[in-house]
């Protein structure tokens, strides 16, 4: 029984673990494969979705988005807290008070072009937020919200 309840643990982290590698992996060795990097929101759902178990989906975004997560300090944290209700105008960092460019894509073209700065700040921000990476299923879920603002 705790080998089998060990082995569906290490299954479960590397569904986890598997898709930061693959982004890792992907950034890292696209000179030595001549694989493409995902330079646009359907590259990237399309990244994600080899690590996802099913479609993506907006409404499971949206829930993600705003769900609120107690911090450390006893503060309810989701993502409104720096970028703000309104993705199509700039948020502003809770610590720092630095500008963050809008999320949605219909405003700032640039902002999902470069997988390397993508991966970056899911894995800053869910930590912060969630205290834990997203997983890639999460990440397009997001994604798919934040394509429709």
């Amino acid at each position: 029984m705790r080998r089998l309840m060990l082995s569906i643990c290490l299954v479960s982290m590397a569904l986890v673990v598997m898709p930061i590698g693959m982004a890792a992996a992907a950034v890292d060795n696209e000179a030595d494969t001549g694989a493409k990097i995902p330079t646009s929101l359907p590259e990237l759902f399309t990244f994600y979705g080899a690590a996802s178990k099913q479609a993506f989906d907006a409404g499971r975004g949206k829930d993600l988005w705003f769900k609120k997560t107690p911090a450390d300090d006893g503060k309810l944290r989701d993502c409104t807290v720096c970028h703000g209700d309104d993705l199509n105008r700039p948020g502003k960092h809770a610590k720092t008070g630095k500008t963050i460019d809008p999320m949605a894509p219909s405003v700032n073209k640039e902002r999902y072009t470069d997988l390397k700065k993508v991966e970056k700040w899911f894995k800053r921000n869910c930590k912060w937020t969630l205290g834990r990476e997203c997983t890639a299923q999460e990440k397009g879920d997001v994604l798919k919200y934040l394509s429709l603002q």
